[in-house]
């Protein structure tokens, strides 16, 4: 849902404007904001955003930067906790707000953290497609790899939506849409609801139903490379099994063949 209303530039340090809303169902949403001129940031990292509480001091969070490196604006992918400290408010802005917003980048799902390879996988749950939003919308990925895996796990359906907008932006983009059309996979699955792939995607690894269903039968060290980004669970299944094909786990400081993003969770 976009707001149409006028904006004028922040007021507040450090804060920048809401450009547009969208709610994709009653769990979760997105939203753009202002880019700072003075933000540069590799696709996949996270800044720390929020809102200033009563008492005026700022309420923070990390996200992960939704767009790519080279967008005008910033996008954000959020849940939405009814409870929750910083969403329950986030969850209610429109356009013409302001939000606060730390320039200063971070985080570990960038390609520098890893070493040249074959094939690219990103691993996401939920809200956790965020840095790979950023990252299929990326053109050095179509540059450093032959193919690109997204994988998607949700409970339901309709928490599949905004990855399936995404990767069909990607495919129609002037840029690297040619590029995506070529490389990029995309594997949504479900855990709850019905839907025609289902499961977690670390039983779709372990049995092998994720490899033969996009014909992939070399799955190792020299050709792989992944990064992962969900639950602390997730987080720690995929790490075991990417582990068990001889993956190494990176750092910026050390490239290796995958890297977790610790800083997510939801």
């Amino acid at each position: 849902m976009q707001h149409e209303k006028d904006f004028k530039p922040a007021a507040l340090p450090d804060a920048q404007v809401v450009t547009k809303v969208k709610h994709w169902t009653d769990r979760l949403f997105s939203f753009r904001v202002t880019r700072p001129h003075s933000l540069r940031f590799r696709s996949g990292e996270f800044v720390m955003i929020g809102l200033a509480k009563d008492d005026g001091k700022p309420l923070l969070r990390a996200y992960s930067i939704a767009s790519p490196s080279w967008d005008e604006e910033l996008e954000f992918y959020s849940i939405k906790v009814q409870d929750g400290p910083l969403t329950s408010k986030l969850q209610h802005i429109e356009v013409g707000d302001e939000i606060i917003l730390r320039p200063k980048p971070v985080g570990t799902l960038v390609h520098d953290a890893l070493l040249p390879g074959k094939r690219i996988w990103f691993f996401a749950t939920g809200t956790g497609i965020a840095p790979f939003a950023s990252l299929t919308r990326e053109p050095q990925t179509y540059e450093d790899y032959n193919q690109v895996i997204l994988t998607h796990t949700c409970r339901d359906v309709n928490e599949l939506a905004y990855g399936e907008r995404l990767v069909e932006d990607v495919r129609n983009d002037p840029l690297i849409g040619e590029f995506a059309e070529k490389k990029l996979i995309y594997y949504p699955t479900t855990t709850r609801e019905s839907s025609p792939q289902m499961g977690r995607i670390t039983t779709l690894l372990e049995n092998g139903t994720l490899f033969s269903d996009i014909n992939i039968n070399d799955f190792n060290a020299d050709n792989d490379r992944a990064m992962v980004c969900g639950s602390i669970g997730l987080n720690t299944d995929l790490k075991k099994i990417l582990e068990s094909h001889g993956l190494r786990e990176g750092a910026n400081s050390a490239p290796a063949e995958f890297v977790v993003e610790k800083a997510f969770v939801g």
